[in-house]
């Protein structure tokens, strides 16, 4: 099987043998799936009004009950107390323990995440043997003090200083961060500072001992997750032995960087169960509630609904799940090639850091749009706080700010991508040209069979790429290194780069799943990959329209409009009503998401 790169999706067509799927989770991965799912049912769904009502102190005792699990050391190599599962696992656990309240899957994913993972990732062997063990069990901790007054997405700008003591001895920490998850029950801070007028910043591990110039506001009081402590925290020249030192000077901001990739796609994970969850509350409703003597899930309205809920869920899955596989295969191929595991999975990250972004920015909003229609479909109840849709909308909301805003993150994904093309580790450039060289021929008017199933489907995934080929050549044919400032256009840009990926994923897990099981078993797969499509192209069709428009003008704006409507042109429109009806049919006789 051919190994691929972050990015090269674009530009390249993946067999759906090449990629992994939730169809495809091994027994031990379902036996761990099971034992979090049973965890969360008994622990923390049932008490959710603990969390709704700020019982900060109940989220702590969940924490430790994790802990006494083992779903804190999932990621943690067995060397330090882990488990030493792999990148799929670690997404799986996330995934699944994350679904029933936003304040214990933030609490979960700050101290396993951001937490914990930069000591394993960056921390020197003594440093690992002291910290890891103690976070992987639950016995501490831990919390990311990266955010300050003035320093939010441009987290390099940070003021918090690390002077050297005279004796060379130790770091004297002064300053402020803000919006520090964790904060009011840690055990230690992963703190970022600046030494001296160094350009970049410095990581430190810096233990909670108030007696040692650590201070903290009261709990911020917060629109979600309002069981998760979120303080401010202040450092009157907090001493730091220089053996906490993480990684070396100056090397804070790759740190931060490469934790956000992480945390991107984990955050992604974090969304799916939520959106299981919703959906399937929003099915047992319209299926109990009558109105004009008939079950609210037997109206159009409604129906329409529940398949976008059910098909957006999918997408997530689909896409999470493929990323996640991707990124544990590069991890692997590292190590065989004899890098150490904190490089391995550094590099395995990083190389897919671009479908981090996607995932991270499409999977929130998904998340959000569910429990939105999840509040609709219940009426005045889901606006109520007896009902679980009100606070799923809320905690929801916050997914979309976390690891670096949406916006940022559909910046980042096509700079990232721009990049990669000009370092040669994708052929971007190739490609764009002949697209450029197609628009200039004569289309070709022969009718294609498309008797197989996806034919049409996945050749539309290609006409996409190459609007994508077209509007991004010609945006960075017009401004060069300049793009970065044009910043609507990228975002436009990103929508289209997010919907290829989403798409294409939720196709291949599909054509798989139909190639073992049949096409009639799968049928209701078979109508939520189509409908997601459908809407691909509806966006892709907006976005591309708004870009070209925006740096495009006469002939060459004519051309490539033209383009854009050959590369978006269905031969057979699919009706999408149609595929709603069969999907709903199917969730609300089985009464659940059941995908």
């Amino acid at each position: 099987m051919e190994i691929t790169r972050g990015g090269q999706f674009l530009v390249k067509e993946t067999p759906c043998e090449n990629v992994f799927t939730p169809e495809d989770f091994s027994e031990e991965q379902k036996m761990m799936r099971d034992s979090v799912k049973e965890f969360v049912d008994k622990e923390i769904w049932p008490n959710k009004n603990r969390f709704e009502n700020k019982d900060y102190a109940f989220t702590v005792e969940c924490m430790k009950k994790a802990g006494e699990m083992g779903f804190l050391s999932v990621a943690v190599p067995e060397a330090y107390g882990g488990m030493g599962m792999g990148f799929v696992d670690t997404c799986l656990v996330c995934d699944y323990i994350s679904g029933a309240t936003g304040s214990f899957s933030t609490a979960f994913g700050a101290h396993t995440g951001i937490g914990t993972m930069p000591i394993t990732l960056y921390g020197t062997e003594e440093q690992k043997q002291k910290y890891v063990p103690k976070l992987a069990s639950g016995e501490w901790f831990g919390a990311y003090c990266l955010t300050e007054p003035g320093a939010g997405s441009d987290a390099n700008s940070g003021k918090t200083k690390a002077v050297l003591s005279e004796d060379g001895k130790y770091y004297s920490i002064t300053g402020q961060k803000m919006w520090i998850s964790n904060a009011g029950f840690c055990s230690l801070f992963i703190v970022f500072a600046r030494i001296e007028d160094d350009k970049n910043i410095t990581g430190f591990i810096v233990e909670n001992e108030p007696n040692n110039g650590i201070s903290m506001n009261e709990e911020e009081h917060k629109l979600g997750i309002r069981a998760s402590s979120t303080r401010q925290v202040f450092f009157n020249e907090t001493k730091v032995p220089v053996e906490n030192m993480l990684s070396e000077r100056g090397n804070g901001f790759k740190i931060a960087m490469n934790a956000l990739n992480v945390g991107r796609i984990k955050l992604a994970a974090a969304c799916l169960d939520a959106q299981r969850r919703v959906t399937t509350n929003a099915i047992h409703y319209a299926n109990e509630r009558v109105q004009f003597n008939t079950a609210i899930s037997q109206f159009g309205a409604i129906r329409y609904k529940l398949a976008e809920m059910a098909t957006s869920a999918y997408a997530g899955e689909s896409a999470t799940y493929r990323a996640a596989k991707d990124i544990e295969t590069r991890i692997q191929l590292r190590e065989q090639e004899g890098a150490s595991h904190q490089e391995a999975e550094l590099k395995g990250v990083e190389e897919f850091a671009i479908e981090c972004s996607i995932l991270k920015v499409a999977v929130s909003e998904d998340v959000q749009n569910c429990a939105d229609e999840g509040i609709q479909i219940l009426g005045g109840m889901g606006f109520s706080e007896d009902t679980p849709m009100e606070s799923a909308w809320r905690d929801a909301r916050i997914s979309r700010i976390y690891e670096g805003t949406n916006e940022i993150n559909r910046m980042l994904s096509v700079g990232m991508l721009i990049k990669k093309a000009f370092k040669g580790h994708v052929d971007l450039l190739g490609p764009a040209t002949k697209v450029q060289e197609e628009l200039m021929g004569i289309p070709s008017f022969d009718t294609p069979d498309y008797s197989e199933l996806f034919s049409e489907e996945k050749e539309m995934i290609g006409k996409l790429k190459k609007a994508f080929l077209m509007v991004a050549g010609g945006a960075v044919q017009k401004y060069g290194p300049d793009l970065d400032a044009h910043q609507q256009l990228l975002t436009a840009a990103a929508d289209i780069l997010i919907e290829i990926y989403m798409a294409e994923s939720t196709i291949l897990r599909t054509e798989k799943l139909a190639k073992k099981e049949g096409e009639e078993t799968v049928k209701e797969q078979i109508a939520m990959a189509k409908l997601y499509l459908y809407k691909a192209v509806d966006i892709i069709t907006q976005k591309g329209k708004e870009s070209i428009i925006s740096f495009a003008e006469g002939d060459e704006q004519r051309m490539m409009l033209m383009g854009l409507r050959r590369f978006t042109k269905y031969t057979n429109m699919p009706n999408i009503v149609a595929l709603r009806e069969v999907i709903t049919t199917k969730l609300v006789a089985e009464n659940q998401y059941c995908f």
